[in-house]
């Protein structure tokens, strides 16, 4: 069974048809064609299909498509881009906190939840913060530098 459902995906709006028990990770990158947003685990333990869903860091595998119906969807294509970044993104570049790249998505979007929230926080509140995203390669300090640079760049 299928149904229609639209959505305000990186601030245009867009129709999407998709599957009753369709996740929104899959709506996402087949239907929407949002590559950004990766597919790690399917189970909700990895964190690199974050995205923003009304503002809050969801990890889109655990969504089903349906209740997306009428919500702002924010993946990291939607905070910036190549010619236009955003500070976190500069800061995860400059920082060095992107190595494979598979995690980053992920990553930014609950670094940009976390800062709307708390828009300085500690470091300790940064591992928080970023404690439901994994990553393999960087070991997770540059990644905290760089969420921590980009708050002082936001507060100055």
């Amino acid at each position: 069974m299928t149904m229609n459902i639209e959505i305000k995906f990186n601030g245009q709006t867009k129709s999407l048809t998709v599957k009753t028990t369709q996740s929104l990770l899959s709506a996402l990158r087949e239907d929407a064609k949002a590559k950004e947003v990766k597919d790690g685990c399917s189970e909700g333990d990895c964190g690199a299909c974050t995205i923003l869903m009304d503002g809050k860091a969801v990890n889109s595998c655990l969504v089903l498509a349906p209740a997306a119906d009428g919500c702002e969807i924010v993946t990291v294509k939607g905070l910036g881009d190549a010619s236009n970044p955003s500070t976190l993104q500069r800061g995860f570049v400059t920082s060095g906190a992107i190595q494979c790249g598979f995690c980053t998505a992920g990553m930014v979007v609950s670094a940009k939840a976390l800062l709307d929230t708390n828009p300085n926080p500690s470091r300790a509140e940064i591992r928080e913060g970023l404690a439901g995203n994994l990553c393999r390669c960087t070991g997770y300090q540059k990644i905290i530098d760089a969420v921590e640079c980009a708050a002082q760049k936001n507060n100055s």
